[in-house]
């Protein structure tokens, strides 16, 4: 019959510290990157392997109606564990730890209590098999925590225009890569699990080769690309997970440090936006220059004027007189003709100039908004272009 289990426990405490030596020595010849630690590290495993059979010899003396493995078992192993270790290393540790028990318990103990030990020591793995994932996912769940705390800290300096160098370290730290061509993204928060979508979202970011920073903030939802080639194409590849509603993207930026101008110009036009309520989505803020202007934009203002205006009215007065004339006589050619007293083909000729200087067709409805409105406020604001801010 098999000795009580005082007598057993008793034979494996006395051979406990042989049993973590030869785990340890297994470790060696099987394990890479064990091999690859340092002594310290080499020296803190061996100390881990230790408590795993101390911790299985006090259990098997007394199992108790408790569970088998309580939160103090490793000791201080936790936080090491996750710094040091990969969850499929400990895994790798603690069948090593198994065959060791199971090869040298023949030798241990009487050969009736073999069958009992080897029982016990299955049980016991598996508990601390089950252990280490909850410390892996507690660990897991922490540096979530941390890293979206880190990552709206991010979010908020580059919105509020306060963007240095720390970002670079704090992005990097959240494995944002020295990306240029960066584009910011907004739109309004979808609703349900935030977080679900979130993810979602870095997951097709990262299959477009696009680094990605979210930021939730109330009914609004910050996103920055890094690596973007084509604006369009890769803020179409996150619109979708936007909440209804306009989804806006910014001009391209050199690098994350300049990322506030792109979240300027897109958070100004997802402002403006009802405004042009057939407009595509995503779409560029610089295709809401219009409403932006009217909604008190100052940077949409001067950009018209700047852009648009003063490229015309450098040619001298004939262009926007043409232009003039084109929108007063409803977008008629031979009208504008007989107003200016032109040969119809002139008109057609100034409508050309008209759209190669500034980008836009009179004749396109879209196009004539937003020179109706460039040619308003450079009436208006012409003269006072070299203040340094708008209103």
């Amino acid at each position: 019959m098999p000795r009580s289990r005082a007598t057993t426990a008793a034979h494996l405490e006395r051979a406990s510290g042989m049993l973590a030596s030869a785990t340890i020595d297994r470790m060696q010849d099987r394990l890479d990157w064990f091999r690859g630690m340092n002594p310290q590290d080499r020296s803190w495993i061996g100390l881990v392997a230790q408590t795993f059979i101390a911790a299985f010899v006090a259990w098997f003396r007394d199992p108790g109606p408790g569970p088998i493995v309580t939160a103090d078992v490793l000791g201080t192993a936790p936080r090491e564990i996750a710094r040091k270790v990969t969850l499929h290393q400990t895994v790798e540790m603690i069948r090593i730890g198994i065959e060791v028990v199971e090869e040298k318990v023949v030798d241990i103990v009487p050969k009736d209590d073999v069958p009992t030990v080897r029982e016990a020591v299955l049980l016991y793995s598996r508990e601390i098999a089950f252990a280490a994932a909850a410390v892996y996912a507690r660990a897991a769940e922490q540096r979530g925590a941390w890293d979206a705390r880190l990552e709206a800290l991010i979010v908020d300096s580059i919105l509020r225009g306060e963007a240095d160098e720390a970002i670079r370290s704090r992005a990097a730290a959240l494995g944002w890569s020295e990306s240029s061509q960066v584009l910011v993204v907004v739109g309004r928060t979808p609703g349900g699990d935030t977080e679900t979508v979130v993810a979602r979202m870095r997951r097709d970011g990262r299959h477009a080769g696009l680094d990605v920073l979210t930021g939730v903030q109330g009914d609004r939802m910050v996103v920055i690309l890094g690596g973007v080639e084509d604006p369009q194409k890769s803020a179409g590849r996150v619109a979708s997970h936007f909440g209804q509603g306009a989804v806006v993207f910014g001009t391209i930026v050199a690098d994350l440090l300049a990322a506030s101008t792109s979240a300027r110009t897109a958070i100004a036009g997802l402002r403006a936006a009802p405004a042009w309520p057939d407009a595509p989505r995503p779409v560029a803020a610089e295709d809401l220059l219009p409403e932006r202007a009217l909604s008190g934009d100052g940077h949409a203002r001067r950009q018209l004027v700047r852009d648009v205006y003063a490229p015309l009215a450098a040619t001298g007065p004939v262009l926007l007189e043409t232009l003039a004339a084109f929108f007063e006589t409803g977008g008629s050619v031979e009208a504008t003709a007989r107003l200016l007293f032109v040969h119809a083909n002139t008109v057609r000729y100034r409508l050309r100039r008209i759209t190669e200087l500034s980008g836009y067709s009179p004749s396109n409805p879209r196009h004539a908004y937003t020179l109706r409105i460039a040619l308003t406020l450079g009436r208006l604001l012409a003269p006072e272009e070299q203040a340094p801010e708008a209103r």
